[in-house]
C-alpha cells in the first residue's frame, strides 16, 4: 500500500512489491495470482462480521450492521487508517473499481451467511440475499456519494437512510 500510495497504482510493480516485502516475486506470486489482488484483499471483512455477530441480540440486524462497523471503524488506528487507503485507491482506479465490483459478491455471501447465523435462518434464504445486497448497496452508494473523506459516518447515514426504508424526501 505504501508504495501504491507514494507512486501510484499503475507506476507500481511487483518486482518493487516483493523487494519491499523482502520476499521473491515467485514468493509473491504464492501469495497474490495478480497485483490488483493485494489491493483488493481486505482483513476487515472477517472482523466486521464477526462485530456485527456479536452484537447485542436486541439489534435488529441493520442496527447490528452499523453497530459493528461503527466498532469496527470509529476508533482510527493504523490498520484502519491503511484501510480506508486501500478503499480509496481503489475508488481512484478504474481497473481496481471494477474488479471490486465482482468481489462485492462474496461480500454479499459473507455478510447473507453472518445475517443468517444471527438470527438463525438459511443464508439461501430470498430474503436474506435480498436484504444483505441491500445493505452492501447502501454502503458502497454512501462511499461513492462523499464517504471518501469521512467513511464511517456516511456509510452509517446511508444504513440509516436504508433503515427509514429509503425516504427520497
Amino acid at each position: 500500500m505504501r508504495l501504491f500510495l507514494e507512486q501510484g497504482y499503475a507506476e507500481t510493480t511487483v518486482e518493487q512489491i516483493a523487494a519491499a516485502a523482502e520476499v521473491s516475486q515467485s514468493t509473491f506470486f504464492r501469495y497474490f495470482a495478480t497485483k490488483e489482488e493485494t489491493v483488493l484483499y481486505d482483513q476487515f471483512d472477517a472482523v466486521v462480521m464477526a462485530a456485527f455477530v456479536n452484537q447485542p441480540p436486541e439489534l435488529t440486524p441493520l442496527q447490528a450492521v452499523r453497530g459493528a462497523l461503527r466498532e469496527v471503524f470509529e476508533t482510527p488506528t493504523e490498520a484502519t487508517e491503511l484501510e480506508l487507503a486501500r478503499q480509496r485507491l481503489i475508488s481512484a482506479n478504474p481497473e481496481l473499481r471494477s474488479a471490486a465490483m465482482d468481489q462485492f459478491i462474496g461480500g454479499l455471501n459473507l455478510l447473507a451467511q453472518a445475517a443468517a447465523a444471527r438470527i438463525g435462518r438459511d443464508a439461501d434464504d430470498f430474503n436474506i440475499q435480498v436484504w444483505s445486497g441491500a445493505v452492501i448497496g447502501a454502503t458502497f452508494g454512501a462511499y461513492l456519494a462523499g464517504g471518501e473523506s469521512d467513511f464511517i459516518n456516511a456509510v452509517d447515514r446511508g444504513l440509516a437512510l436504508l433503515e427509514a426504508g429509503l425516504p427520497l424526501d
